[in-house]
């Protein structure tokens, strides 16, 4: 048995629950980790502004809004090379893994029918069911309910019959707080536990002395 130093390759991906996150659906592992991943906050406040007769001090009424966008890319190259051992690559490309993707932002076929049978009937108000609840994992301190707000997919490269054999894949996600979910759900729960691993990796970061800033106390 041979022996390696070289870490685990832990992979970042997709988990889909089912709309109440009792239940897990489906795992989804990035191929390749993206080497970026860009994050933005829009801050939740109130106060500050001036625009009254006396500014009100400012204050944080929620969560910032956190988007992520990641830049993955599907290639069936490794696959192709081993054809058989990989027999939907040969027949398919990464169409499977595309659609998995895709289905995460179309209703489904069936429910479409359901909600059209619905119509036909004469029903005046159809709600469109609960969607499933998809949580972004990135290692073990960014595990984050999320939207998908944004997909797009670029095919670069096919197979004879025109099967997509490389893509890359654009995705831009909505981070779910406790005030999209509230704090029963288990999304609500699953943002507080990620809440709580950010205070403790800041609390990790220390405090610099004023020294570092030039002064050595506020006027």
């Amino acid at each position: 048995m041979s022996l390696t130093s070289s870490p685990r390759l832990i992979k970042g991906g997709l988990v889909v629950l089912d709309p109440s996150g009792a239940r897990v659906l489906r795992t989804i592992a990035l191929q390749y980790n993206p080497d970026t991943l860009s994050r933005s906050y829009q801050v939740q406040g109130v106060g500050g502004d001036g625009s009254a007769e006396r500014a009100q001090p400012f204050r944080l009424k929620g969560p910032a809004v956190e988007t992520i966008k990641v830049e993955v890319e599907i290639d069936a190259t490794d696959q192709l090379a081993s054809p058989d051992q990989n027999p939907v690559a040969v027949t398919s490309g990464i169409a499977p893994q595309l659609a998995v993707l895709e289905a995460l932002v179309n209703p489904s076929s069936e429910a479409l029918q359901q909600t059209n049978a619905l119509a036909s009937s004469g029903t005046l108000e159809i709600v469109p069911p609960d969607a499933p609840l998809v949580v972004f994992v990135f290692g073990r301190n960014r595990v984050q309910p999320v939207r998908i707000s944004e997909l797009s997919i670029t095919e670069e490269a096919f197979d004879p019959a025109l099967n997509p054999i490389r893509a890359k894949v654009s995705l831009g996600l909505r981070v779910m707080s406790t005030d999209d979910l509230g704090f029963e759900h288990r999304g609500g729960a699953l943002f507080l536990n990620h809440l709580r691993i950010r205070e403790a990796l800041a609390a990790q970061a220390g405090n610099a002395p004023l020294q570092a800033l030039g002064i050595s106390s506020l006027p």
